[in-house]
């Protein structure tokens, strides 16, 4: 899979990234090939947590629902 990531340059030095394709997933880096790294890290660690939710509404017995809240 390839995913496009957002690098910005941080205030205190280094480098944010965002992926868009993934809310929430983000990271950051000293340098931009250190960024793109944790960036690459953050994404397995995404879809991982996404797996597990898979896993979850596959045992039997198991109700997962969702809720929204608001602020």
């Amino acid at each position: 899979m390839i995913f496009k990531v957002v690098l910005e340059r941080a205030e205190e030095g280094g480098f944010n990234v965002v992926v868009p394709a993934l809310d929430g997933c983000f990271t950051q880096g000293e340098t931009e090939r250190e960024a793109l790294r944790n960036a690459r890290e953050a994404i397995l660690c995404y879809l991982e947590g996404l797996e597990k939710v898979n896993q979850i509404r596959s045992k039997p017995g198991v109700l997962l629902k969702e809720i929204e809240v608001r602020l």
